[in-house]
């Protein structure tokens, strides 16, 4: 355990690729779908022999501050900090470089996110342990990049330089360049070069190494910080972020600073991850009937095979169907081929244009 160590976990996400459950007010980071705990507060114990719940921030939007608490009791309830609007993870990780500079000016402190699913906890917990032993070192600014397993074109990447020498199981490596989510051929010539990584959105830094970055790429992000970290916490912070919010870029830290560092070096991940950003990664994580059918809850099935149905508190039955997803919520329905669910999403935009259906986003 590193004394002077903090983790902000972002929680602010909708998780509209995962309606019906996952709603606008019950996001998928606090519901549990993937086992008896919800998303957070797996995130929030996987951590905690690393930084303990009491330096363990996250940062959601401000309607959902009640429901995250009850989704991680073992939070303290003012370490959960409210958003009054999105402005995107730039600003969440400002918030959060506030928050540990006002306790631990020479600290440091991971960046996580609320809805990975991560195997092998003691090696991500090792990975975190020497990049952040890393960051406190050296004026860096670290990432951790993941090992990939297959061409994926539903995650952005990052090539890998030079090795950067560090004692300790972790390999770390300079990064060359973020790029974007590839076409399936630029993909697979990622995948064969060997040079290229999973971005998992995760990233460690010392107080001094990420106020420095802002300083020089983002100069409006480091003046947040400045006038956040000067104010005690509670109802005053929050008054601030009310005040500072609404001047704010709504941006990416890829685009605000990743980009354009030239400091920046990644840490291998060589753990089980997965970004569970749609229904079908429900079928990683449970098992499947003869048919190939992935089930949770109340359901029956005559010559249909290599389905997803969630029906808990229902009985659904189906009939000579295949590759559907099938979702049944209080109030909705769901029904999409496999291939189709990321689009789950144009639905949730479809009803909030018609005004329809406010009580189910």
């Amino acid at each position: 355990m590193i004394d002077n160590a903090y983790a902000i976990i972002m929680a602010g996400g909708k998780g509209e690729r995962f309606w019906p459950l996952s709603t606008s007010k019950s996001p998928k980071q606090v519901l549990t779908l993937f086992g008896d705990k919800s998303l957070l507060a797996e995130a929030v114990d996987r951590i905690s022999p690393v930084i303990p719940p009491e330096r363990v921030f996250v940062i959601t939007s401000a309607d959902l501050v009640d429901v995250t608490r009850a989704a991680a009791p073992q939070l303290p309830v003012q370490n959960v900090i409210g958003e009054p609007m999105g402005r995107d993870t730039a600003a969440a990780v400002a918030c959060g470089l506030a928050l540990v500079k006002a306790r631990a000016p020479d600290g440091a402190f991971a960046v996580l996110t609320a809805d990975h699913i991560i195997r092998d906890d003691q090696l991500f917990r090792n990975t975190i342990e020497d990049s952040l032993r890393a960051a406190l070192d050296s004026d860096i600014l670290m990432t951790i990049g993941i090992q990939p397993t297959f061409p994926s074109t539903g995650f952005g990447y990052i090539e890998a330089g030079d090795a950067y020498p560090r004692e300790g199981d972790t390999a770390f490596s300079r990064a060359v360049r973020f790029v974007e989510k590839p076409d399936e051929a630029t993909a697979q010539t990622y995948i064969a070069s060997g040079n290229y990584y999973w971005n998992s959105g995760m990233f460690l830094w010392s107080v001094r190494a990420l106020e420095e970055a802002f300083k020089a790429h983002r100069p409006p992000l480091y003046d947040l910080v400045q006038r956040l970290s000067a104010v005690e916490a509670g109802t005053a912070f929050e008054t601030a972020l009310g005040t500072e919010y609404p001047k704010l870029e709504k941006i990416s830290i890829d685009y605000a600073l990743m980009e354009k560092a030239d400091n920046i070096v990644m840490a291998r991940g060589v753990f089980e991850w997965h970004d569970v950003g749609a229904w079908p990664a429900v079928a990683d994580h449970f098992p499947e009937d003869e048919a190939g059918n992935v089930i949770r809850g109340q359901c029956e099935q005559v010559d249909s095979s290599s389905n997803i149905v969630i029906s808990e508190g229902h009985l659904t039955a189906l009939i000579g169907v295949k590759d559907l997803v099938v979702i049944q919520a209080e109030g909705a329905t769901l029904v999409c081929p496999r291939d189709r669910a990321q689009d789950v999403k144009q639905i949730v935009t479809l009803l909030r244009e018609k005004g329809q259906h406010d009580r189910l986003l």
